[in-house]
């Protein structure tokens, strides 16, 4: 009976173990929401740098919309900023990263703009993936 006992004292206390580790491997996300676009460059090149920051441990999507989406076209000039590296090179690393990056289809249709007219690796954003880029908590900045 102590022999029973003492085997589902440990089988019970592994078990603990493995569910604590396994609530901490679930990785937070954070959600980035860029409203700001080439017109105010130091807003837009600190946002994609804390993506790229957060994107070393943490779930990411950046979000682009209003006048974020001129920095995801095609044809989009690089924006600069003092030390920041450009926006088109954070973005390729965000893509290497497997960030999702995401353009609001409302506001590229404001701009007279389509997802043909998206850079790679940009896409349309939709309500679903907000919610499924993650299965942490969902942090959100917003710039």
């Amino acid at each position: 009976m102590k022999k029973s006992l003492l085997v589902v004292s440990v089988a019970a206390l592994i078990l603990s173990v493995m569910l604590v580790k396994a609530q901490n491997a679930t990785r937070d996300g954070v959600f980035i929401h860029i409203s700001h676009g080439p017109d105010d460059p130091h807003r837009v090149l600190m946002a994609l740098r804390m993506a790229e920051m957060m994107s070393e441990d943490r779930d990411v999507l950046v979000y682009f919309d209003i006048k974020a989406v001129e920095i995801v076209l095609k044809d989009a000039p690089d924006v600069k900023f003092k030390e920041f590296p450009t926006a088109q090179a954070q973005i390729k690393k965000l893509g290497e990263r497997k960030v999702t990056l995401m353009a609001c289809p409302g506001c590229l249709k404001a701009a007279g703009k389509t997802a043909a007219d998206l850079a790679p690796g940009i896409q349309i954003a939709d309500k679903t993936t907000f919610f499924n880029f993650t299965k942490g908590r969902i942090l959100s900045l917003d710039y």
